[in-house]
């Protein structure tokens, strides 16, 4: 209790409090702001510095008591032996030089997720700070790395960060406590998933009615079940919001209309966000895919020539737009059946309408051959247009964490 009375000062997250933790899954507003006083970083960057290359001792300060730089110090420790340090670049030394930026970084995503900082589990602990904290370090650098690209006078385009991850791999609650973070360092950003380009409800049953038998065509999803034309305006239209004052709505699917086939939902409730916009976060489960050839494919499923036909035209549409890239690359795409089946059944235990098992088999049998088709080369080469310096390739296990 000594050490969390010493450290009460450094933000609201790291106060005690009597409540229970929560999980990951129950965020707070965006609106919710959290800071780490200056005044009190300074002393503690300096003796992170001055000790980086040791096992973290108390260090001495006029400013910080030692049970807050000790506290810092396991901190420090404890991030170094996150499985992306070398993978995202950072060493003790990086870490070390923007200790600060890393504390600020976990307590506000504490706030967001309702946890306790000094209560954390060992997996919530890991997840913060050994993956959500050093992926968003590295997209914020790639971001200013971005805009130094440019002039003082010039009109600078948003970065475009493309997210790639299997569905259930909790990629939603990834870019939901990036965009956080990018907001709270006063950074415009947005977001966009590739569902939000999915054909309309009426085009949808159009596709359906020309591929009779075509169970991967049936419904939304694969390669063929989006609108192209309308992503390219889209992203088009999102990278030119440069000047203050501009204003665009975002596109927004609903799953749930129809029955659950979907509809896009109407423009009325679409978010709109103002220029200049910083970043764009576009995610998707199969965005990076890159057509093979038909043999390949057919060898995997005959349905999927089709598919890997409508693949050729994503690049323009899709990939062309994206700036830096994450992928997060899982071992066996079976793990989608177990998560999802996961999601249901939590669903059906909160009270509210999910699917049977059988349901969930059936869903997801109509992804998984594109998987098992272009995962492969996704991970092995990365998407069209990558540049090794702006891809990063994060391997999780069967509980999502980073490995």
């Amino acid at each position: 209790m000594r050490t969390l009375t010493a450290l009460s000062h450094l933000s609201p997250c790291l106060t005690p409090s009597p409540s229970t933790s929560s999980p990951l899954s129950h965020p707070l507003p965006f609106s919710s702001r959290l800071s780490l006083p200056s005044s009190t970083i300074s002393p503690i960057h300096q003796g992170i510095l001055s000790s980086k290359r040791r096992p973290m001792a108390p260090v001495h300060s006029t400013a910080p008591s030692s049970a807050v730089i000790s506290s810092v110090g396991e901190l420090f420790n404890f991030i170094l032996r996150g499985p992306l340090m070398p993978k995202l670049g950072f060493d003790s030394d990086k870490v070390a030089e923007s200790i600060d930026r890393w504390i600020r970084c976990g307590s506000q995503l504490c706030r967001l997720f309702k946890l306790e900082e000094f209560k954390l589990s060992i997996p919530e602990k890991a997840r913060i700070y050994h993956f959500y904290v050093p992926v968003f370090i590295w997209c914020e650098n790639q971001l200013l790395n971005h805009k130094s690209s440019f002039g003082e006078e010039d009109e600078i385009p948003p970065f475009v960060i493309g997210v790639s991850a299997p569905q259930g791999s909790g990629k939603t609650t990834l870019v939901f406590a990036l965009e956080y973070l990018f907001r709270l360092s006063g950074r415009s950003a947005a977001s966009l998933s590739i569902d939000d380009f999915y054909l309309t409800a009426d085009e949808q049953a159009k596709l359906r009615s020309q591929n009779p038998g075509n169970a991967l065509l049936e419904l939304r999803g694969n390669a063929g079940s989006h609108d192209l034309q309308f992503s390219i305006e889209t992203l088009t239209s999102v990278r030119k919001m440069t000047k203050k004052g501009m204003k665009m709505k975002l596109p927004r699917y609903n799953k749930s209309a129809f029955g659950g086939r979907g509809d896009r939902a109407d423009p009325s409730t679409w978010p709109e966000v103002e220029g200049p916009v910083e970043v764009v976060l576009f995610e998707g489960w199969m965005l990076g895919f890159k057509p093979l050839p038909n043999e390949v494919v057919k060898a995997v499923d005959p349905q999927l020539e089709l598919v890997n036909k409508n693949l050729e035209a994503y690049y323009d549409a899709w990939d062309k737009f994206i700036d830096a890239w994450l992928v997060i690359k899982i071992k066996d795409p079976s793990c989608v059946y177990n998560w999802r089946l996961e999601a249901e059944v939590a669903m059906r235990n909160d009270g509210k309408p999910g699917m049977s098992d059988e349901e969930v088999l059936d869903f997801v049998s109509r992804y998984l051959p594109a998987y098992k088709a272009y995962l492969p080369t996704l991970y092995a080469e990365g998407p069209n247009g990558s540049k090794p310096d702006r891809l990063a390739v994060i391997d999780i296990d069967e509980k999502r964490n980073p490995i």
